[in-house]
């Protein structure tokens, strides 16, 4: 357990989900999702390397307060990426995750759980004929106030560019939204630190926003933020419970072109997890838990997850009612669990 200097927490703890001896050489981009029977279920892609045709969809439940041996949940000799978990209200939990060798033209493929992330049916693509990604890219879906499932998507064949995808029939069907283009400098840097990050090389020569991480915050206002290549996290807005978009613009905040995620309570409150670098392809730490008060409008740190030197990227946030819940990568080789109860709106250091 660590002690909260910031006056928003009333305990935090941190787990490991793999130990210390995990059944593969690297991890990494986990999901998270609360079950409805309180269990967690995690999800992330692993194998020899990222990209490599051994890598596949692995899971592991937290029941009675311990993490069980992870299982694979997909694999077809392929790359699979991303995994996506999602809770429906009937309780079924939906897998979203990539498949191929090129990133530009993997294909979504989505498995279903009928009984708590047990068994799986079999997976199928989400939208039929998809090349370059439909669906959810990394971060969580939502569901509107309207009943519509908003999923955070992005393209990476040619400028980097984001979307939301849209389904008015819980994921029969599935619209794509216009498109969310930032502007980009003349000249693109690359850090030297990218040398110390396992990332495909397909992916340093791209530029632009991908990756979205969405919130609604009264009807049919959306709003996502972005990873970008220019040095800062990226920022569009909705009027229309998200079929159009306005130009991605600057945010105050810091992106070293790496993922991030936040989550919105009931209360209003936005919680971000990201790494506050402003480098291209800059180091993947720290890694800090930033909260807004004002629809993200200004941020302020509030908790430190990992300050040393290492890879801790790739969040998963969720919160449910006072609980706040966050799970990354942990230098490729485990998945970090954190838990946070947080302090009521007014409470916080003795406000």
């Amino acid at each position: 357990m660590k002690t909260d200097t910031a006056g928003q927490f009333r305990q935090i703890e941190k787990e490991s989900i793999l130990g210390q001896q995990p059944p593969f050489a690297s991890c990494h981009a986990s999901s998270l999702a609360i079950l409805p029977n309180g269990d967690f279920f995690c999800a992330w892609f692993a194998g020899s390397r990222e990209g490599a045709d051994d890598v596949a969809i692995w899971g592991a439940r937290r029941s009675g307060g311990r993490w069980q041996k992870p299982q694979i949940l997909q694999q077809n000799g392929l790359p699979h990426w991303n995994p996506v978990l999602f809770v429906q209200k009937s309780g079924s939990v939906w897998l979203f995750f990539k498949i191929g060798r090129e990133i530009s033209s993997w294909q979504t493929w989505v498995s279903i759980s009928q009984d708590g992330c047990r068994t799986w049916s079999p997976a199928r693509e989400l939208v039929s004929g998809d090349a370059g990604g439909r669906g959810p890219v990394r971060n969580k879906l939502i569901v509107l106030s309207s009943g519509r499932w908003l999923a955070p998507a992005s393209l990476e064949n040619g400028q980097w560019r984001s979307f939301a995808d849209r389904s008015d029939d819980e994921g029969k069907t599935w619209r794509k939204s216009g498109e969310v283009f930032i502007p980009l400098a003349e000249a693109g840097t690359k850090s030297e630190a990218y040398r110390e990050i396992p990332v495909s090389e397909q992916s340093f020569t791209g530029r632009g926003a991908i990756q979205p991480t969405l919130w609604e915050s009264e009807p049919g206002r959306v709003h996502m933020l972005l990873r970008t290549s220019e040095g800062f996290i990226a920022r569009s807005d909705s009027q229309d419970s998200g079929e159009t978009w306005c130009e991605g613009y600057a945010t105050s905040l810091p992106n070293n072109n790496s993922g991030i995620d936040l989550a919105r309570t009931a209360d209003g409150r936005l919680f971000l997890v990201y790494n506050p670098v402003g480098e291209n392809w800059g180091p993947r730490f720290p890694l800090r838990l930033a909260l807004s008060k004002d629809n993200g409008q200004t941020w302020e740190d509030v908790f430190t997850l990992e300050e040393a030197e290492g890879e801790y990227s790739y969040p998963s946030v969720n919160c449910s009612g006072n609980s706040l819940f966050v799970t990354y990568t942990n230098c490729r080789k485990d998945i970090s669990f954190w838990h946070f109860e947080l302090e009521e709106q007014g409470k916080e250091a003795g406000v």
